[in-house]
């Protein structure tokens, strides 16, 4: 039998009196003054009633004291039972709880922040499978493809500094690192194809400064390539004054900031004087005199000297 079909729809006579014994231990369980005026009684069952009180505190707006009490069998002495706090059906609620790795995003690390990694992360895979490069032109296979729709899983339990670092001796991570390859886990083919889409979305051809650009990336001088099969759809920007400098853009991505989208000329350059070293020029310390030249001052004081 169901917990609604064993209550009495008409209260308790002697449990719906005893508002006076629901607000004292209401007043006794909250904050002095937050108890407000009694706003109603629920039958809960036989002989157990719940009375329902305003609450004044701040930041529990529609919320209210439920204070449940309740007689024995034949007994006339009512009787407390509990005191809750219950939010109301207007009552102002906190959102909905999300575990942090649904709420994390982009931006949210901050400096001394640990980001924990799940040791079963779809976008990571054992460095030693070799398949951090996968063929050009590839794509998810139809099982990865299920299990990336699928990915619900938990954050691995325990703190950063509980999680293993160091290989288990004579494991294939062991082995793997002794060999020198270093790193325990590489990206997958899943995590390579969701920062290819992350990457795309953000400096790709579809954005309003690609669609304006004058040319692509690909053949602009200030694109720095990249490594590995991201290198074939992706490089880095090195143009201090574009936009997407020192980001990951797309080869189809653009801006005005091209290499070869305004290419200034250079300033004329005046030609080098011509020396004829071949060729000898007389100059003549004192120029011919004509008969009706001015003589010059020195001319003058010589003939006066010869005169006298």
């Amino acid at each position: 039998m169901s917990a609604a079909t064993t209550r009495s729809r008409t209260p308790d006579r002697l449990c719906a009196e005893a508002i006076d014994l629901a607000r004292a231990a209401a007043e006794e369980a909250a904050a002095p003054g937050v108890v407000g005026e009694h706003v109603g009684v629920v039958s809960e069952g036989d002989r157990v009633v719940t009375h329902f009180f305003e609450c004044k505190e701040m930041g529990y707006r529609g919320w209210r004291w439920a204070a449940t009490v309740a007689r024995a069998s034949r007994a006339k002495i009512v009787t407390l039972d509990e005191v809750v706090l219950l939010p109301g059906p207007d009552a102002l609620l906190a959102p909905e709880w999300v575990p942090w790795s649904e709420r994390l995003r982009p931006g949210d690390l901050g400096p001394g922040d640990l980001l924990p990694t799940d040791q079963e992360d779809l976008r990571l895979e054992p460095g030693y499978l070799g398949e951090e490069q996968p063929p050009p032109n590839s794509v998810i296979s139809d099982e990865m493809a299920e299990l990336a729709d699928a990915e619900d899983a938990d954050v691995t339990p325990g703190t950063p500094a509980s999680q293993p670092t160091v290989p288990a001796r004579g494991s294939i991570a062991s082995v793997a690192q002794e060999l020198g390859l270093r790193r325990a886990r590489v990206l997958s083919r899943y995590g390579l194809h969701t920062a290819a889409d992350r990457w795309e979305e953000g400096f790709g051809p579809k954005t309003p400064m690609a669609q304006a650009a004058p040319a692509t990336c690909l053949t602009c001088g200030f694109l720095s390539p990249i490594g590995g099969s991201l290198g074939q759809a992706f490089g880095v920007c090195a143009n201090e004054f574009s936009p997407a400098d020192g980001r990951v853009v797309s080869l189809a991505y653009g801006c005005g900031a091209h290499s070869e989208a305004a290419v200034m000329p250079k300033p004329p350059q005046p030609p080098a004087p011509v020396i004829d070293e071949m060729k000898v020029d007389v100059f003549p310390l004192r120029p011919a005199r004509d008969s009706g030249s001015v003589p010059e001052a020195g001319d003058e004081a010589t003939a006066e000297l010869g005169h006298s």
